[in-house]
């Protein structure tokens, strides 16, 4: 269930910054004025959870700003990120009543969420919903299978060269940029995350960083904002097909 400490917040569905790749991208005016009457936004604090591992989640909905991080726990207390939620991100399932993973907003972070049972059964009366849902839940399991091979076969070099091309694609793709030119966006993980996620010593990561800010790959300024001047040589240092296209 929502945590009732977070903090209520408007936003006007025109001037939403995720409204080409949410679930209602493919919506029709008639479809987008019958989510109006279910949803609501949310903001967290960076450091809040959102929502726990095996509670009732009586709310889906998309991540409009800032990131989460999905984290499994184990029996034992050991825990392990498993997933980034990243702007445009959908949250919860239709059809199941409980939450799979611990939610916890990384950054500040703002939500458009939906309450589920009216959310179900919008989805059967319409299907740009549905489409779009399916659409999405397909380009996670893609980027599930990449990321299998990331922290499985890959370097630590380039696992932190594959993270930074997803994050620094993914805000292209939400502020309808290209990837010619240089490319310049805000690392929204600290380090300490950063190693989380992909298996390896705070230490390690901070040297690799280290190394393609020497090597010419990346520019930063300050700990978190990075420039890309040539997406084509990041995307060789993280081992992937510079002629792919952007992360969807």
């Amino acid at each position: 269930m929502l945590k009732e400490d977070s903090l209520s917040v408007t936003q006007d569905c025109s001037d939403c910054p995720i409204r080409h790749r949410a679930v209602c991208a493919r919506c029709e005016s008639d479809e987008l004025a019958r989510l109006e009457d279910i949803k609501y936004y949310r903001r967290f604090e960076a450091g809040q959870t959102v929502i726990w591992s095996g509670d009732r989640m009586d709310f889906v909905g998309s991540v409009v700003s800032g990131i989460a991080t999905l984290t499994q726990t184990m029996e034992d207390g050991r825990t392990q990120m498993v997933g980034l939620l990243l702007p445009s991100d959908f949250v919860g399932r239709p059809g199941r009543s409980t939450a799979a993973y611990d939610v916890v907003a990384t950054t500040d972070m703002v939500m458009c969420c939906f309450r589920k049972a009216p959310f179900e059964d919008l989805m059967e009366r319409t299907p740009h919903i549905a489409q779009r849902l399916l659409q999405m839940t397909l380009d996670e399991l893609d980027a599930a299978r990449e990321w299998m091979l990331v922290l499985g076969r890959k370097t630590a070099r380039e696992k932190i060269a594959s993270l930074l091309s997803i994050i620094a694609r993914r805000d292209a793709t939400l502020n309808m940029a290209g990837l010619d030119g240089p490319v310049t966006f805000d690392l929204p993980l600290t380090r300490e995350a950063m190693a989380d996620y992909l298996g390896l010593t705070l230490e390690t990561v901070s040297r690799q960083v280290s190394a393609l800010k020497k090597d010419g790959i990346i520019q930063l300024e300050g700990k978190r904002h990075i420039t890309v001047p040539d997406m084509s040589v990041l995307l060789e240092e993280a081992g992937d097909d510079t002629d792919g296209g952007m992360l969807v």
